[in-house]
């Protein structure tokens, strides 16, 4: 039985690593823009759920991981921004305020499912216009929702986490690894 991460993030196989080095890679192939749900930390969830049960469907035997993050910005979901000017808007708005990451977990294994969603809040400096737009002539914001990585640049206007660090990479570690433990996985 081999424990499977539904997802091709680099950061969630980093952060997956932490807590074992013995997972094999299988990204979902659920189409994401047909998940939808009541609410921002809803759909964090619904979307791991889809992904985990999208490869636990061809993986019967193995243990499936899904996850997936959005940014929740007064109620608005930003996922990865679009482009350029989704980027800034995306950034404008999360400048002086706090937001919240909602990521999504789900492991499927053996006719079992388990699903919950961890929420961090992030408080934003407000971010002058110059570097808005010298953020988002790098590479940084557009494979990250929010549009911004806080183990990156972002991190310099992070005035303050409640929550967990790890959640707004990505994958919150110590709720994982408590979730696959109750699936029988010791580390």
């Amino acid at each position: 039985m081999a424990l499977i991460l539904a997802s091709g993030s680099p950061r969630r196989r980093e952060l997956l690593a932490l807590i074992t080095p013995d997972y094999i890679v299988r990204p979902s192939t659920v189409d994401e823009s047909t998940v939808t749900a009541p609410d921002p930390a809803q759909l964090a969830r619904a979307l791991a759920a889809a992904k985990a049960q999208d490869v636990a469907a061809a993986c019967p035997g193995d243990i499936v991981l899904g996850s997936d993050t959005v940014v929740d910005c007064g109620g608005e979901v930003f996922g990865k921004p679009r482009g350029r000017d989704d980027a800034l808007r995306m950034l404008r708005a999360l400048s002086g305020r706090a937001h919240k990451v909602h990521t999504g977990l789900c492991v499927c294994a053996g006719g079992r499912t388990a699903a919950t969603v961890e929420t961090t809040t992030v408080h934003f400096a407000p971010i002058p216009e110059a570097e808005l737009q010298a953020y988002a002539d790098t590479a940084e914001p557009y494979d990250k929702a929010g549009a911004y990585a806080i183990q990156g640049r972002a991190a310099l206007w992070c005035s303050g986490i409640e929550g967990c660090y790890y959640n707004i990479m990505g994958l919150p570690v110590h709720r994982t690894a408590q979730l696959l433990a109750a699936f029988g996985l010791t580390f």
